[in-house]
């Protein structure tokens, strides 16, 4: 049996971290959440999440502003950050990228097709090959 495979949801809108807790859990994953980065950061101090779900928009620092920190550190840079953004306006997804995020996906997701999104990039990432969850 594969061990569960720990997500970090940053995002600052309660019921965007409740839908993606709920969608996370129901196919097996370990959803941990924070609602702006410096809470993230706090997180991070104890867990070692496989993935990170970003919202680009937070209070504070940004989304995109803590993917480029985690980036930078040997404990996070090969883990992959996927940005959550409702604002999807021309050049967000290039910005995304270009700050180390390894996928963008606009919101609202499309729960039907957002797990096997997800796992895609699991199977990519070191030491997780095969161990996409819900697939």
């Amino acid at each position: 049996m594969n061990e569960t495979i720990k997500v970090l949801i940053v995002d600052d809108n309660p019921l965007n971290l409740k839908l993606l807790r709920v969608l996370l859990t129901t196919f097996g994953y370990e959803p941990y959440t924070a609602e702006d980065a410096e809470h993230a950061l706090e997180v991070l101090k104890t867990l070692r999440p496989d993935l990170v779900l970003m919202d680009i928009e937070l209070p504070g620092m940004s989304g995109l502003a803590l993917t480029e920190r985690l980036k930078a550190t040997a404990d996070f840079s090969q883990v992959p950050i996927l940005a959550l953004t409702a604002n999807t306006t021309k050049g967000g997804e290039e910005r995304a990228l270009a700050s180390g995020c390894d996928g963008y996906f606009a919101k609202p997701i499309d729960t039907r097709t957002f797990i096997a999104q997800i796992a895609s990039f699991l199977v990519m990432s070191p030491g997780h090959e095969n161990t996409a969850a819900g697939t």
